[in-house]
């Protein structure tokens, strides 16, 4: 079958993959389509360290083939968004609801890949490796979607959705007539404009260098657009409830920091190198001011999920509108090309 492997050095579009069959409480998923995350081109160049081969992917959605034994909630021939939450269930983080903080979901890359004629297995990248025809998933990552929800659509609820949306609903608690301002305006910032739309927020201004970004971020749910953050103090004065910050540049963290009004939440989304350090004023947090980190939205994927498609049905959450192209996966070179000049929302690579 094709896969997108990264040997470590160079990425390859392979046709001789295979996967293992799925054990007890496993789920094979034959993947329909996948969203191409800039975290998956972060393994590329070193951003996000993962262990290599590997086979590529994380946001993505398809049709069930086959369950292991013990599972019941999704049967073949469902359709399922795929999560990255390999989350054991049982666990005390797990049991207070908070799966994206269990720590056997975390550092422990499985490796259910291998080539034909030999060779090393493969590792599979954030337990989910999208980027093949076939992937097998931990039964808790597979959430049964509407058959209504293309999948090329539904692709992007397990990775952006989750994050964006979740960021700002699980997360950030934003309520209705919150103040909000959205730093940088890719897959994960559109879904942070739309989250605060969805939770009521009154002045959504969403900042991005690209002026192009301008019609699509008013789309999701921005009541404002600048290019520069200079321009955020005009529109609130005394700043703002909420700063998302979702380019993963360590000088916007503190530029986050300085947009807040008092009791204000500064949210850090994007994805800097480990061991990149920000700086701030910490007199500033004496104004009740607070700064979040923020895993995968905060997310409870089995809930989450059939929610956001619920939304979806109701056009409040938008997904298709994400879909700027869709790429046959011989062709991820140039989505990975269109993705990293930011000509995209989201590059969808399909099978």
């Amino acid at each position: 079958m094709r896969g997108v492997v990264f040997d470590g050095t160079r990425i390859q579009v392979v046709d001789d993959l295979t996967v293992r069959a799925p054990g007890p409480g496993d789920v094979l998923v034959a993947v329909a389509a996948a969203g191409l995350c800039h975290s998956d081109l972060a393994v590329v160049d070193g951003t996000i360290p993962f262990p290599v081969p590997v086979v590529l992917g994380h946001e993505g959605a398809g049709v069930v083939e086959a369950v292991g034994p013990g599972v019941t909630h999704v049967a073949p021939g469902d359709h399922v968004a795929l999560s990255t939450l390999a989350n054991c269930g049982a666990c005390a983080d797990c049991d207070r609801g908070r799966p994206t903080m269990c720590r056997k979901a975390i550092g422990m890359p499985g490796r259910p890949f291998s080539r034909r004629g030999g060779g090393e297995p493969l590792f599979q990248f954030a337990a989910n490796s999208s980027f093949a025809e076939r992937t097998v998933v931990k039964a808790v990552q597979a959430v049964k979607i509407p058959e209504t929800v293309p999948l090329t659509s539904a692709a992007l609820i397990g990775c952006g959705v989750l994050t964006g949306v979740g960021a700002v609903l699980n997360r950030a608690r934003v309520a209705h007539g919150e103040t909000v301002v959205v730093i940088g305006t890719g897959g994960i910032g559109l879904n942070v404009l739309q989250g605060a739309r969805i939770a009521g927020a009154t002045t959504i201004v969403a900042v991005d260098t690209n002026p192009a970004k301008e019609p699509i971020a008013l789309r999701f749910g921005a009541t404002h657009f600048l290019t520069s953050t200079d321009g955020v103090r005009e529109i609130l004065p005394t700043g703002a409830d909420h700063v998302f910050e979702c380019v993963g540049h360590t000088g916007l963290v503190r530029t986050a920091v300085d947009l807040l009004d008092r009791h204000g939440q500064a949210v850090l989304l994007g994805m800097t190198a480990p061991k990149a350090e920000a700086s701030f004023p910490p007199a500033a947090m004496f104004l009740d001011k607070s700064i979040l980190g923020c895993r995968y939205g905060s997310s409870r994927p089995q809930k989450d999920i059939p929610l956001y498609a619920e939304l979806y049905g109701t056009g409040r959450l938008l997904l298709d509108e994400l879909v700027t192209a869709t790429y046959p996966v011989e062709d991820f070179r140039r989505a990975a090309e269109d993705a990293a000049r930011g000509t995209v929302a989201r590059a969808v690579l399909t099978f």
